[in-house]
């Protein structure tokens, strides 16, 4: 299981107050507490500097780097932005994210093969969102044909079925429940992966609707999700679906989990 941690983000308030001053302490904080929560990489996204992102991008790579482990997935829509970071973020990135859009395809795509970056690619193309489990098979397929013939690993390949809120449509959880199956299961070698808060947009008590979806979505096949794993309620459950799934070897990580104090674990 792939866990991209989420926080570093200048859409949350204090992250980008961290930003603004270069407050190191603080984001070396955050870095440092999803590193030990379990995340496998580090989101790193300063999108709302739009006039400034690269010069952030920079800064907040190069504060992150010497004080977790772990890879970094550079997050931009910016591809000048994209390259700033995956400069200087080291071995195995990742990319959050391309789209099958002709020109977001064109201009992610080459970053990840020079960079030799796992990337996520997000179930849009030229035609718009799709509204179907049918339609989000189709993207899903021709996106994979299209990298692989560019000379991407599948393995490196993280398709994102695009999550949609309950709010809006009773069966935006199932066409993705079902993409997220057939996906799985066409694509071998494949990945998916999403995040988790649009699903419950607009509704109350959005954290238990978030964990219920990932353990509905990890017994549909996903193996990779951006959340905040800091969340004891998020990792409590994230350990239980994988331990009863029979991903979790002798029961290690629900263990370690327990001793670690995570609450449902």
């Amino acid at each position: 299981m792939l866990i991209v941690g989420e926080l570093i983000n200048t859409s949350r308030s204090k992250i980008r107050e961290a930003a603004e001053v270069r407050d190191i302490l603080a984001i070396c904080d955050v870095a440092r507490k999803q590193e030990e929560a379990g995340a496998s990489y580090l989101d790193i996204n300063c999108g709302t500097f739009v006039e400034k992102e690269c010069e952030i991008m920079k800064w907040l790579v190069k504060t992150v780097r010497p004080v977790v482990s772990l890879p970094l997935c550079i997050d931009s829509p910016n591809p000048e932005a994209l390259r700033v970071g995956l400069e200087l973020c080291g071995d195995k990135p990742m990319i959050n994210s391309t789209t099958f859009e002709t020109p977001r395809f064109n201009d992610v795509v080459p970053l990840a093969i020079e960079f030799g970056a796992k990337l996520i690619a997000l179930c849009i193309d030229d035609n718009g969102m799709p509204d179907t489990a049918d339609q989000r098979v189709k993207i899903a397929g021709d996106m994979i044909n299209k990298l692989v013939q560019k000379g991407m690993s599948i393995d490196d390949i993280y398709i994102d079925p695009l999550v949609k809120p309950m709010s809006a449509n009773i069966n935006n959880g199932t066409d993705v429940l079902n993409a997220v199956n057939r996906i799985m299961n066409e694509f071998k070698g494949v990945h998916t992966i999403c995040g988790l808060t649009n699903i419950s947009y607009s509704l109350p008590a959005r954290v238990n609707i978030n964990k219920t979806f990932m353990i509905q979505t990890m017994t549909m096949g996903m193996d990779a999700y951006i959340l905040d794993i800091t969340k004891n309620e998020m990792a409590g459950s994230l350990y239980a679906s994988q331990l009863l799934l029979g991903q979790d070897n002798y029961c290690r990580n629900y263990i370690k989990a327990y001793r670690k104090g995570i609450y449902g674990a």
